[in-house]
Order: C-alpha cells, then sequence, then structure tokens
C-alpha cells in the first residue's frame, strides 16, 4: 500500500531519497482519485518503484511549489528533481508502462 506523507515528510521520503519516486498528488474529495487509488497500490506493491501519496488540501505548499492544479497528478521524481507527470486516471498496465519507460 502507499504511503500517505505530510509536507514535512516529503524532503526525506522524496527529494533524498536515493532512487526514483512517484508521488501520487490526490484530494479525498477526488472521484477518479479514489478510482485511482487501488491501481496505485497494486503497483506499489509490486516494488517496481517507490510510491508516496501527498493529500493536495493537507500539502498546499508542496502543491503549490509543483504546480499541481488537476487531481490526480502522477510525477516521478528522480534525484530530487520531478522528471515526468501525467494528469488523471490510467489504467494499471498504462501505469506501469509509463513507469517503467521513466525509471
Amino acid at each position: 500500500m502507499a504511503k500517505v506523507i505530510s509536507e514535512s515528510e516529503f524532503e526525506a521520503e522524496v527529494l533524498k531519497f536515493p532512487k526514483p519516486v512517484l508521488v501520487d498528488f490526490y484530494a479525498t474529495w477526488c472521484p477518479p482519485c479514489r478510482a485511482l487509488a487501488p491501481v496505485i497500490d497494486e503497483i506499489s506493491e509490486s516494488g517496481l518503484i517507490k510510491i508516496v501519496k501527498i493529500d493536495v488540501d493537507e500539502a498546499k505548499t508542496i502543491a503549490s511549489k509543483y504546480r499541481i492544479f488537476s487531481v490526480p497528478t502522477l510525477m516521478i521524481f528522480k534525484d530530487g528533481k520531478p522528471s515526468d507527470s501525467r494528469v488523471g486516471f490510467s489504467s494499471k498496465d498504462t501505469l506501469e508502462a509509463w513507469i517503467q519507460s521513466k525509471i
């Protein structure tokens, strides 16, 4: 299951993590986010990439810094910097292929 992190954990969990990290920017009120959650959890359990989730309503500073205007937004961070992102719901196969092509 993907770990939900707070703004205070973001630097250690994402920016300073030695391997690529997929960040799922979501909101509790967002239906596509809720639909994507089980897909994200399945991918997280596969060990393909470290995945963390951030509630944009709780982490407004980070959401603003990375210009998260729509949810769900998935962003891959490499070496402490965003390397790619996608917005909206995607199937597990589509997401796994995207992740494989970026890590």
